[in-house]
């Protein structure tokens, strides 16, 4: 038969009435009636498109679903409790698949179209809609999840726990944080350098330039603590190492001349707080150890058979272990110590809680009541006290820098513990016995 006749015949098949159009992969069959009697046959190359007013009226599915085609895959999806549904067919990796876009009209037909472009786009470039919108949305979920302010606060509690921190600290370092409070709802992994600096800035130009590099060095320890726990790749704040006003370094107060600590030792042996407390500053005095190595000292750590104190590494600043040889001072301190908290974990607990060891901020406070000001002596100052000293007697520097676990960076990470130790061993009781004779000779002038 003759296109041209064949056209004729399936004309007259078709009933004159509007039916409705079919879509088979975007491709729309059926016809669209004209002022005459016979329908004309529409070409696969002019499809019907979806308008809002069609889906606007389009009724409920009688069964189960029902779809109207819009092209490019697009559809709507019409379900028999009213609903109707935006989704995309697709193909690939060889599989057809589907994307829901959205719920009719919540979800506009411009929308649902702008989205079927973009996953096209996707398509060109070899990304499957599906997972990207999955990725997408565990990455949202993540974001959500590792907030500054959620990470910060998990990192101090960690702290916490491990390392038994002052209450006074736990607050401290609450406060710095709250200075930072512009970064608490950020996504921690997307903070940039540009995020940190005006903070930063705010405080300096407030004159509290102590403060803002306080809350950078904070800032800077939750950033490194979500490195290591892989929610951030980056810590911003080693970028912004120069833009803020230097500090001015002043020395730790402390007593040096003999005259000075034969008076402070004085006063030491005159405390009338806590016994704990002057045990702590009578310690402070014959080991030099840190305040926080101090009030931190656990019994476990303290081997009177070798007469010998081992600070853990994880309390020391070097992050080693470290040796301090205890005098015979030392070890009557201790036996005299241990008749009060040797039942329990801390060598100077808590007076509140057994449980806890002692506040950072007991040793600096006992120094004040026994009348010596901010000005002349602090808890750290024991260490500038016996470095000058026993420098002045003689021994070597390089003896009392390991005794004083001041090493090098560069050397840090061969660091031997026992190294000296015999002549550590030996200045240490030297330095001990220095300070009886201090007390007594001041005390006899």
């Amino acid at each position: 038969m003759k296109p041209a006749l064949l056209r004729v015949f399936l004309c007259q098949l078709v009933p004159t009435d509007s039916i409705e159009a079919r879509h088979i992969w975007g491709h729309n069959w059926g016809h669209i009636p004209d002022s005459g009697h016979r329908a004309k046959l529409v070409p696969p190359s002019e499809p019907v498109m979806l308008t809002a007013l069609r889906c606007q009226k389009a009724s409920r599915a009688t069964e189960s679903k029902r779809k109207l085609y819009d092209g490019g895959g697009l559809y709507l999806e019409l379900h028999s409790n009213g609903r109707k549904y935006c989704r995309l067919k697709y193909r690939h990796g060889g599989k057809e698949k589907r994307l829901s876009l959205g719920i009719f009209p919540e979800t506009s037909l411009a929308e649902a179209r702008e989205q079927r472009e973009q996953a096209r786009r996707q398509l060109r470039d070899g990304i499957d809609p599906s997972a990207a919108r999955v990725a997408r949305k565990k990455k949202a979920s993540s974001e959500a999840e590792n907030t500054f302010g959620i990470i910060a606060d998990e990192w101090l509690r960690r702290r916490q726990k491990h390392e038994h921190l002052a209450e006074v600290t736990v607050a401290k370092t609450k406060w710095f944080l709250s200075l930072a409070g512009e970064l608490r709802n950020r996504p921690i992994a997307a903070i940039t350098a540009e995020d940190v600096l005006p903070v930063l800035r705010g405080l300096e130009a407030d004159g509290h330039v102590d403060t803002a590099h306080r809350v950078k060095q904070k800032v800077g320890q939750v950033l490194r603590y979500a490195i290591a726990t892989g929610r951030a790749k980056h810590d911003v704040t080693a970028d912004l190492r120069g833009a803020l006003v230097p500090l001015r370094h002043e020395k730790r107060a402390a007593l040096t001349s003999p005259k000075d600590i034969g008076r402070l030792l004085r006063a030491i042996d005159g405390h009338q707080g806590q016994p704990t407390t002057k045990a702590a500053l009578v310690l402070s005095a014959l080991s030099f150890v840190r305040p926080g190595e101090i009030r931190t000292a656990e019994w476990t750590e303290i081997d009177f058979d070798r007469k010998l104190w081992v600070v853990p590494g994880h309390k020391t600043k070097m992050r080693r272990d470290h040796l301090v040889p205890l005098s015979r001072q030392a070890i009557a301190v201790l036996r005299d110590v241990q008749n009060l908290t040797g039942q329990g974990r801390y060598v100077f607990p808590s007076i509140r809680s057994r449980s806890r060891p002692m506040s950072e901020n007991t040793v600096n406070v006992a120094i004040r009541d026994l009348g010596f000001g901010r000005e002349e002596m602090t808890a750290h100052g024991f260490r500038a006290m016996a470095s000058t000293a026993l420098n002045e007697l003689g021994w070597r520097s390089d003896v009392i820098e390991y005794q004083l676990a001041h090493v090098d960076g560069s050397v840090r990470g061969i660091y031997n513990r026992a190294k000296y130790l015999p002549e550590r061993t030996k200045m240490m009781q030297a330095w001990a016995n220095y300070l009886d004779k201090l007390k007594t000779q001041t005390r006899a002038k």
